[in-house]
This record gives structure tokens, sequence and C-alpha cells, in this order.
């Protein structure tokens, strides 16, 4: 069993760090494990003993979902134990039963209703809440019942959910189906003397949207039952319940959830499920079903009667079923109305939709029937220009498709009895561009925005668009416990959550390692989505990003092939659907685009290396359909297909656009054939520049700048162009002499063979050089003719010489980033966090942002009350909570300053999305990233998951000075600066994390 601190088990605390000031959040509910394996003291309710067995009672009038919720749990004790608990509805007068496990609902059940008229039973803690369980010990309850497990629940979810937690305590996973976690099997099960627990839904409708689902989903779908039928359904409402989650958008790309198979709407409801159509989908009527009965246009103003007719039928449809209706209207095939943006039609549709609802459920208040507009796209624009619905249609504000909230609800909106909810994504097609194969969206970017949903009391509904839903598991996992209870979850226990994930289903042994794996393979795809991959997309020669990258992933796929090799046979399935798969296919991709940045390199510069360069390409090409085909035959026998076949189908190589290929598509590939004989080239490190070409081009090949402070060492790659081997010569000369000597610059050879390349290494003598700018050459002669000439620049600054740097700041946390090597770069989660108070604070989130796993970095996310009005004049500004960066300069000058900040919408209309800066003593200047905001810089931010928000800095004098980013707006994120002194490469991640100073250091 687990222990310690979990948001599965133990209560959750606040962890981040706040500067002077510690904050606490709201602990998680008492979830202290309550299931044992052997019991601790006789006192133990034996659920199955050594010797004993409870029987199960159930009253047989009670809800149908209950009594199949109670039926799963008798095979899920089997499956643990090994042995079937009895199922009795009734108690025998004068028969001993000795111990009981007794399930009900407070509304339907006749033996819970006695208990309680009795005196035997208090459920005052979830009489009248809703979906609320309650799991106790009562003693004697019903003659010949010595002691019995109780499990209430206030209504028929309430008690249902009571059921899979007991299930889930015992060790039965709720991805069981879904993704073949084996039980943890044990002879016996104990429920601890004095167990009481209460529990309770904070956010009311808490669902997934199936989506996107061809032609995944949909092939194996058809595969294994011949469409979408209540067969299919029942895995997914199960599911849903296992994870306390009761709400459904069913698939709707080519199919029609109640009229594919009638009977998924009646099992929807038997089980517990409230069902709903997308947002735009009104009435309970599926797009398709248009298609299939509709007459005429889809546009209101030309076909009203027939509209209306069909909005009619879904209506009637649903009348009996528990059922969330839709309103509003959007075009076919998910698209903007026709009619365009005529407000006044839409509310007329809205009063239609009304007029529908009324005559339809005839003995009720028509604002007592579940309703909800989806603000999705350019409906929220219908709203902000006025249009409204009545107070009890529920709100539901969406992302921007890529996981940033576009709005929340104001003050006065929360007031709305209708209340407001999220529609958020994992997962989506259209631009820029699509992304539906594999899970990209990191648990910490999820908890950030999901957590300011919750702040803005938008809980009323949330749910999320998974697509296919495998492969998305784990953030599926972790939306929907977060939406049973936002407050269980903190800036410092998403870590222990991925540990508590991991635990539970493979067991606690390897967790730790296996909650590496998991994040690690989801950061990186944050970083950059799959889809949204290119040859490009991290650079070669900057910051030696991709190489960087290539390690990453090279580390966690051989550690995840080591676990898999050392896991029980049982659990390997599982392990290859939850972390193997995506981890090794996450790397695949990565190395097929890195693969071919390098053919392209090595092709410009004529290298004989290009060839093999293109090899590698088709490598990791097949390497992703080896991966694929093996996921495919997960469970497969001979005469069988595998358990998952077609379910990784979705192609994911090759986007040019924001649609899907119809397959996944190889990269064109560059080829080199070799002269018979040797050939020099020649380049410098950090340019895709190469000597001969650079000097046909009139380009001069340059080093990157040495300084005191920064990188000691470069390379002058001398490489073969041929298939021969070649010997160079190299030497220094000054620049400002012309002399063929330097002695400050050193070469780490004077002469050698190339066979295929050589790596020329520069230093630098720092005892020899003058102070200022000192400048020479290397001179490389090979093949041909001429030789190759290299600039070498190395600032030795008397700021880099004798760091002026108090003894104060001679604490690690209070040393300077050095400007070094042309830029200074530090991560916000280094900064000082001052000024925090129990309203307004800076806090870290550790995993959230755009860094590699080796800077083991976080971002600052700035929190302020929803409503509070900011004043915005300096003296304010300087009172705030603020981020404070030591920073040293080798150099005076005017140089810019970068904010890098995940993107944000403006969720409160007429707020922005502010943050400020000074250096000093200089007045704070507001930034906002709603500033120049258009389409072009929101797709250009979501495909790189980053806006940078530039600011020219005046340093008038070379040595200690401290930047300060002050807290504004919330939903501002501020993952690191950055400032270009002169030499910041542009890349992607970014350079690492510039080093720090202390007093003790003289250059």
């Amino acid at each position: 069993m687990r222990s310690g601190l979990s948001v599965f088990g133990a209560a959750a605390f606040c962890l981040w760090w706040c500067g002077s000031l510690a904050l606490a959040a709201e602990p998680a509910p008492a979830a202290v494990p309550y299931v044992v394996t052997e019991p601790a003291s006789p006192a133990d309710f034996a659920l199955v003993g050594e010797q004993t067995a409870t029987k199960m009672l159930v009253d047989r009038q009670d809800h149908k979902g209950l009594l199949r919720a109670v039926a799963t749990l008798q095979q899920d004790i089997r499956k643990v134990t090994g042995r079937q608990l009895p199922m009795l509805h009734s108690v025998v007068a004068g028969t001993e039963q000795g111990l009981a496990l007794i399930v009900g609902s407070l509304d339907q059940s006749a033996l819970l209703a006695d208990l309680v008229q009795r005196g035997k039973l208090d459920v005052s803690a979830i009489k009248g809440r809703w979906e609320a369980f309650q799991i106790s010990l009562v003693e004697a309850p019903l003659p010949g019942i010595r002691q019995a497990l109780v499990i209430a629940g206030s209504d028929k979810r309430g008690a249902i959910f009571g059921v899979y937690d007991l299930a889930e305590q015992m060790g039965v996973s709720p991805w069981v189906w879904w993704a073949d976690v084996p039980v943890k099997t044990s002879k016996m099960l104990y429920i601890k003397a004095g167990t009481f627990k209460v529990d309770a839904p904070k956010v009311k409708y808490r669902g997934i949207f199936l989506n996107d689902e061809y032609p995944a989903l949909t092939s194996w779908v058809m595969q294994k039952y011949g469409g979408y039928n209540h067969q299919f359904y029942q895995q997914v409402f199960e599911l849903l319940l296992r994870l306390k989650a009761n709400f459904l958008w069913p698939a709707m790309w080519n199919n029609a959830f109640a009229d594919d198979d009638p009977q998924n709407a009646i099992v929807a409801d038997e089980m517990g499920i409230v069902m709903s159509n997308s947002h735009h989908e009104p009435m309970m009527r599926a797009d398709k079903e248009w298609n299939r009965y509709g007459k005429g246009p889809w546009e209101y103003s030309k076909n009203r009667e027939a509209i209306y007719q069909f909005w009619q039928h879904g209506a009637a449809r649903h009348k009996n079923l528990e059922s969330i209706f839709t309103l509003g209207m959007r075009g076919q095939e998910d698209e903007p109305m026709s009619e365009g943006e005529n407000i006044g039609l839409l509310e007329k549709i809205v009063a239609d939709q009304r007029q529908i609802l009324a005559e339809t459920f005839k003995n009720r208040d028509v604002s007592t029937v579940p309703q909800v507009w989806a603000l999705y796209k350019e409906v929220q624009g219908f709203y902000e220009r006025g249009m409204r619905v009545p107070e009890d249609v529920t709100l539901l504000w969406s992302d921007d498709n890529f996981g940033h909230l576009r709005r929340l609800p104001t003050l006065d909106e929360r007031n709305r009895s209708g209340g407001a909810g999220v529609y958020y994504h994992f997962d989506y097609v259209g631009g820029p561009r699509s992304y539906t194969w594999i899970n990209s969206t990191p648990i910490a970017k999820i908890w950030q925005q999901m957590e300011l949903a919750w702040r803005y009391q938008a809980d009323r509904i949330w749910i999320v668009n998974v697509g296919d839903l495998k492969p998305m598991e784990y953030p599926i996992d972790f939306f929907l416990r977060m939406a049973w209870n936002p407050t269980q979850f903190t800036a410092g226990n998403l870590e222990q959550y991925a540990r508590d994930f991991a635990t539970q289903q493979f067991g606690p042994e390897h967790s730790t390692e296996i909650a590496w794996l998991l994040e690690g393979y989801s950061r990186h795809n944050g970083r950059r989505r799959p889809e949204a991959m290119t040859a490009q997309s991290y650079p070669l020669l900057a910051n030696q990003e991709a190489a960087r990258v290539s390690t990453e992933l090279a580390d966690l796929a051989a550690r995840s092939s080591t676990l898999l090799a050392k896991l029980p046979k049982n659990q390997q399935d599982a392990f290859i659907q939850l972390v193997d798969h995506p981890v090794q296919a996450t790397q695949a991709l990565f190395e097929l685009y890195h693969a071919e940045a390098r053919n392209q390199l090595l092709a410009s510069q004529g290298r004989r290396e290009t060839n093999a360069a293109a090899a590698d390409v088709k490598r990791w090409f097949d390497r992703d359909a080896a991966l694929t085909a093996r996921y495919h035959a997960i469970g497969s026998t001979s005469d069988k297909t595998g358990r998952w076949d077609q379910l990784m189908a979705q192609p994911h190589i090759g986007l040019r656009y924001w649609r899907n290929p119809e397959a996944n598509t190889m990269p064109v590939l560059l080829t080199n054939q070799p002269i018979e004989a040797a050939d020099m080239g020649v380049a410098a490190e950090g340019s895709s520049a190469s000597w001969p070409q650079s000097d046909d081009l009139g380009h001069s090949l340059t080093l990157p700048r040495f300084d005191r402070l920064g990188m000691q060492q470069r390379v002058i790659d001398i490489f073969n162009r041929g298939s021969q081997p070649f010997q160079f010569e190299a030497k220094v000369v000054d620049a400002s002499s012309g002399k063929n000597k330097a002695g400050w610059l050193q070469i780490s050879a004077s002469q050698a063979e190339v066979k295929t390349s050589y790596p020329l290494k520069v230093s630098i003598d720092w005892s020899k050089t003058q102070p200022g700018l000192n400048q020479a050459e290397v001179w490389v002669k090979g093949t041909g003719y001429g030789w190759a000439k290299i600039k070498v620049t190395a600032l030795d600054s008397p700021a880099a010489r004798a760091p002026a740097i108090q003894p104060a700041l001679a604490a690690r946390q209070n040393a300077p980033f050095a400007d070094a090597d042309g830029y200074i770069a530090v991560n916000a989660s280094s900064a000082q966090v001052q000024g925090n108070s129990t309203e307004r604070y800076w806090q870290q989130v550790a995993g959230l942002g755009r860094f590699l796993l080796d800077e083991q970095a976080g971002s600052m996310v700035a929190v302020t009350p929803a409503d509070q009005l900011v004043d915005t004049s300096p003296a304010a500004i300087k009172q705030a909570p603020h981020l404070l960066f030591p920073l040293y300069f080798q150099q005076a000058g005017e140089f810019n300053l970068q904010l890098y900040l995940s993107p944000a919408l403006q969720i409160t209309p007429g707020r922005g999305v502010r943050l400020a800066v000074a250096l000093d003593d200089a007045e704070p200047q507001l930034l906002d990233l709603m500033a120049n905001y258009d389409d072009k810089v929101w797709q250009q931010s979501v495909l790189d998951n980053i806006r940078i928000l530039g600011h020219r800095l005046q340093v008038a004098s070379p040595g200690l000075h401290q930047l300060r980013v002050y807290l504004v707006d919330p939903a501002v994120v501020l993952q690191k600066i950055t400032i270009d002194t002169g030499g910041l490469q542009p890349g992607y991640v970014g350079p690492v994390q510039s080093r720090r100073l202390h007093p003790q250091e003289n250059q």
C-alpha cells in the first residue's frame, strides 16, 4: 500500500518557495489508506480474512447503475484475493450472517433508510450533497450481522464513487481495463478499525470528449466492436466512474451517439454518466444526424422549421435521461455559422431552444433543465459584443485549443445561477498545427491553467478533449482527479502525483524512476508538440541545443528499456502503453528530424557523412513504424490481432500545415558522392558557413568571441569532402601586426591527418592578453589553393579581470549571474523572491516551461486575487512582489532584455497580462503580453510554446546590477530571462543558465 505524502493517499501540502513568507494551501481531504493486507489490530474489519469472508449486501431496488458497480466490485475482490464474496439482497431473520459489506444510496436503498431510522448510521455528513459518499464501520447494524462496512452515497453516483474508491484502495487501478494494469493481488483484505471517510466533488460535472477519433480509435472500435455501440461505451463509462467522473461528450466525427445504437444513451443513464453533445451539436443531436435525417440547409435563417423539429426530437429522446443540453449553433463540421456574426439570429436560436425544452419538460421549470452555452472560438466574440443567455445556462469558457484559457468569469458572472465551466484540450485538429498523436501536455501546465479556473469559480463543468483516449491516460488521470478536488494539488506536490500514479500502476519499487520517465517525455513534447517539429526546430549549432535534447531523450529511452526488462511479465504490457511507447516514440520522432537537420547541414558543406545522416533518417523512420507495430501487437495471439491494434495509427510525421498527412511522410533527403581524392573543408563552431564556400561568397569564418568569464575552449572543424585522407597545417596569425604569432591564442595542433574530420581546439592564455579586444586569426591549409582563415577575438575587460562583488553577496543564492560569451541567461526559478504576501505572490512550479531536464528548473507563476484592481503607478509597482535577479556586466551599454513567458491570454476583460521590469533604481516599465497581439503572434506563440517580450536595458557601468520583475496581473508565467550583450545566439530553449560569480573568484 502507498504511504507518505500522496495526492492519492495522505494529505498534500504546499511546498513551493514563496520568499520570506511560507504560504500554506488548503490540504487535501483526509484520505489515509483504509485498506490493508494484514490486520494491525483485532478490531480491523476482515473484508476477506484468513478464515472468513464478508457477505455483500445491497438492496435489489437500488439504482441499476449501483447494482452494476457492486457486481464489478465483487469481481474486483475476486481478482485481488481469488475469492468471490456472496451477494445478498436481504438478511434472513434468525441467521448468523457474521460480517457484511452494505452498499446503498440514500435516495433508493431501504436498507440504508432502516439503518438511519434506527440510529445505526449517521449520514448527516453527506445528506443532501451532490455525489457525496461515506465509508464507515458500523457495529451490529442488522440482526445476525456483527459488524458491517457501509458504503453510503448521497445519491446514485455518490454510492458508485464510494464503491470504486474501495476498489482503488484494494489495488485495482482505474486503468485496469484501458491500460492492462494488473491488479495487486493479496489473499486477505482488512479495513482499518475506526475507518470513517467522507468525500464529495468540488467541480459538479467532470468528464472527457472523445474527438478527432479517426483513424485510430475508429479503426480499433470497428475491429473490436463493429461500431460505436453500447458494448464499447460501457468500457468508457466504467473508466470515468472509476476516476470519479460523470460526464461525456461522445465521439462525433462520423458518429452519432444516440443514433448509432439506441442503447448507448440508455446504458449511460443507467450507469450514471451524464451525457451531452459537443460545443457545436445543439439539443442532444449529433452533427452527423443532420446528414442522415436533415432536410435542407443547416441555416436557421432559411430553414427554421426543419431545424426546430430536428431539435425537438433530440429533446424528446433525452427527456427521461440525465443530460446537459448544449445551446446555440455553429456551422456544420464545427465551422462558424454561414450567417456570420448575426447576434440577433443566435439570440433567436437560443430562445427557440429554450421553448423546445419548456415544451418537452412540461412539468419542470425550464431553468432546472441543465443547459450549457459553449463560448468556443467566434462564439466568445458574440458574448463579448453583448449577447447574453438566461442566468441558469452554464457558460462554458474554452482554452485557445492549445491549453491556454481565453477567458474566465468576472465577479458579476460568478453570481450567475448557471455558473461557469471550462472546455480544455489535450488534442486538437486545426491551425496552426494539429496535434493528435501522443500526449504533449505536461501536468504542470494543466495544473497552472485549471488552478486559475478554480480560483475564478469556473467550477460547474470541466471537460477535456482527449482525442482517441489512448494514449492520453496520464493527463486524463490527472485532470479528472484535479476536477474531483482542485485543492488537493499544489505547486509543491505535482512531482509526488507522478510518483503516486507510477506506484498505483506498477508498485512502489520503481515509482521514482517511472515518474522521471513520464515527466521527461511529456515535458519534451510540451516544449514543442511533435506534430509541430521540423528539422529546424532545435538548432544544431546554437548552444548545442539539438545535441543536448538528443542526449536527454537517449537517456530516457535507455532507462525505459532497462526498466521494461526488469518488470514482471504481467506488468510489461501496461508499461509499454503508459511509459515505454511514448518515451521511445518521442525519441524516434525527434531523432528523425535531428538526422534530417544534420543531413541538410552536411550536404550544404559537401561532407562525405551526408549519406550516413540520410541513412539515420530512414532508420528512425523505420524505428517509429516498428514501435507502432509493437504497440498494435500487444496481447496478440496467432489467430487474433493485438488488443490495441490500430490505436497508434494516427499519422504524425511530415505535417507542413495544420492538416495531418494521409500517412507518415518521409522527409526529402540529400545525398553526396565524394570525389575519389582528398578535399579539405573547414567550419567554425556555431556557424553553418564553411570554407571554401565562404571565400566564394565573400564570407569570413569567425569563432564566437572569448572572454574571461565564458567558455574557455572552442573548436574549428577540419573535415574531408573527399574519400582520401589528407594532412593539414595550422598556424596563428596576429590580426594587427600580421606576424605569424599571437602568444595569447593557442591551438591544439599545428598539423595532423584528416580521414573524416578533425576538431582543432582553440583556447586563450589570459596571462598574455591585453586589456580590451584582442584579435587574431587561425590559418589552416590542406588540399586545394590557399588558406582557410578563421577570425578569433578575445575580450579582456577590466570588470572580468577583478570582479567587484561585495562580500555580502557571497552566499550562493545571492551571487550574481555573470555576463559571459555575450549574454546573461537566468532561469526564473533561480531568482530571489521578495515581497510576497498571502494574497499576491510569485510561486515556483517545477516542470512548467520550456526547459531541458538537466536544468532541473521551473517557472515562476504570478498569483493575485481574481478581482483586485491593480495600481500601476511606479510607486505602487515598487511595493509589489518581485523577482530579483543579481547580474554582473562586463561592459556598459544598451542591451536587449528578453523575458521568456508562457503563452497566456486576457482572462479578465480589459485587464491585460502584464508585468513590470526595472534595472537598479530605474522606474518600473510595464510590459503586456497583449500589446501588439494578433493572430500571427498567437500562432507563433502556440507553436513555440513561448512568448518573448523584449525591453531595452540601459546599463550605465560595468559591474553588479539588479534586475527586478514585478508582479502585476494573474496568468503571468515567467520561465527565464536573457540579456544579449553582443553574443547571444538565437535558439529554441535558449542558452544554459549563466554561471554565478563569487567574490573569491579573481579572473
